[in-house]
């Protein structure tokens, strides 16, 4: 290995965008998290069925640069 290819590595980001899919009628949305934080789980409003359902994280998506 090179000296370049050492000094040319890129850092990781710290945040990704990823999916989330309701439990209840497969709603999506995309959302923003940090990469080392474990898989998200919310209550959020499902406009579905017109009430609170729970969001699980399904894939990630991108990395998101950060400024």
């Amino acid at each position: 290995m090179f000296l370049t290819n050492i000094l040319c590595k890129k850092a990781k980001s710290k945040l990704i965008m990823v999916l989330m899919e309701s439990a209840v009628s497969g709603h999506k949305f995309v959302t923003i998290r940090e990469r080392l934080a474990d898989k998200l789980e919310i209550l959020r409003y499902d406009p579905y069925i017109q009430e609170e359902s729970l969001y699980r994280e399904r894939k990630k998506i991108r990395s998101i640069k950060s400024s």
